[in-house]
């Protein structure tokens, strides 16, 4: 049977690990129990996220115990890596609300019945601590010289990290070794750029519990250029179809630069590796055909089956040049009341844009069109002469369509 291990490895999962030859032959040898943290800064995941939650289903597959870490608490504090202001401070209702809406899509991923997976919240052991206890536990077995030479830390340095900032690192290791009491954790994953706060936990439990403890770094997903992606018009692309319709999450997949889709297809979807490697290297035009079977798994795995195919059919009415189906496209309904609005104004009120800065921007770039008309003007004026049958059509860029009806 293959180790997960390599599967990882082979889908280009894994960036680093501090004990590359024990944790394969764990992996490999026994049912371990690992854990992801996943700090609730908002309602939503997003598809940063999404790649670790594809790690925790490979892993859970092959038989191990995913734990999803809500941060409650850490999210209290806020994580300082690769921030070059301090995060904004949240309320405790605001966080229990957004660890909330997380529970409900990992199920979307990952098995929760019959203690196949936990989900646990830091809440639960951060926010009852004594300070001066934590101190001579937990504080004693870290240098300050050797945290400020971390990477998470280096990027505040220059504008001034904030002591509440700095105690994140030390949070962080004791939720591992919090986790490794309570449930026998052996092993912490996260994004790359967790690689210090990871270290840092694997060495807290070696220190404090004389045993074993590893830990792993995913590769961020970036695009082809060394920029994050998952940046969209609106903002970041959110697993909650109310801030990103399965339409636009679609059509994200849709439109990947050709270099990017084998590795999007590796990472985000479970097609075999053979597969992956075939439609990755199609040539030309034929690459769109990777593309459009990238955009229906990630949608069908993100959103269920249902909506990928309504994404689907909405998408190729479209690019077939005809528009004989439009009931799949993400459709707004105005009242006449809205009429002789400025273009600007009525697709900020109506959700397609999320500022009347970002579609002066699209106008400017000329990204912006009306039923197949560019809008150059960002003082356009919305009138009845714009809705054929009753809809107008609204194009952003080349490919993202949502319609507006008039009621």
């Amino acid at each position: 049977m293959t180790n997960v291990y390599d599967i990882l490895l082979e889908r280009g999962y894994i960036k680093q690990t501090t004990h590359e030859e024990e944790i394969r032959e764990l992996l490999g040898k026994k049912k371990v129990t690992f854990y992801i943290g996943f700090d609730p800064t908002a309602d939503s995941l997003h598809v940063g996220h999404f790649l670790q939650m594809m790690v925790m289903s490979y892993m859970q597959k092959a038989g191990h115990r995913p734990i999803a870490l809500l941060g409650g608490g850490t999210g209290m504090v806020g994580d300082p890596t690769g921030k070059t202001d301090m995060r904004k401070m949240l309320t405790p209702e605001r966080i229990q609300h957004n660890v909330d809406c997380f529970k409900k899509q990992f199920s979307r991923l990952i098995d929760l019945k019959d203690g196949k997976a936990i989900i646990e919240n830091n809440a639960n052991w951060l926010l009852n601590l004594n300070y001066v206890n934590f101190l001579r536990e937990v504080g004693v077995h870290f240098s300050v010289n050797k945290m400020l030479t971390a990477e998470c830390f280096k990027q505040r340095l220059e504008k001034g990290l904030s002591f509440l900032e700095f105690n994140y690192m030390l949070m962080q290791a004791y939720d591992f070794l919090e986790l490794n009491r309570k449930y026998n954790c052996v092993l912490q994953f996260g994004g790359d750029d967790q690689w210090s706060n990871i270290i840092a936990g694997v060495d807290l439990i070696r220190r404090k519990e004389h045993k074993p403890a590893y830990g792993m770094t995913f590769t961020l997903l970036t695009k082809s250029d060394g920029k994050k992606m998952g940046k969209t018009e609106g903002g970041a692309l959110w697993l909650d179809k109310e801030k990103t319709s399965p339409y636009d999450f679609y059509q994200y997949w849709r439109n990947v630069d050709d270099a990017d889709v084998e590795k999007c297809l590796a990472l985000l979807t479970f097609l075999p590796m053979d597969e992956v490697r075939r439609l990755g290297s199609l040539p030309g035009e034929k690459i769109n055909e990777a593309k459009k079977i990238l955009a229906y798994e990630v949608t069908k795995i993100v959103h269920g089956e249902k909506e990928a195919e309504k994404a689907k059919k909405a998408a190729e009415a479209l690019f077939v040049g005809g528009q004989q189906d439009m009931n799949n496209v993400p459709t707004v309904e105005i009242h006449k009341d809205s009429l002789g609005s400025f273009i600007v104004d009525l697709l900020v009120d109506v959700d397609i844009l999320p500022s009347k800065s970002e579609v002066r921007r699209l106008i400017k770039q000329n990204g912006l069109t009306v039923n197949d008309k560019k809008v150059t003007d960002p003082n356009y004026v919305v009138t009845e002469d714009d809705f054929k049958d009753g809809y107008m059509l609204v194009r952003r860029g080349k490919k993202n369509y949502n319609r507006i009806a008039l009621k």
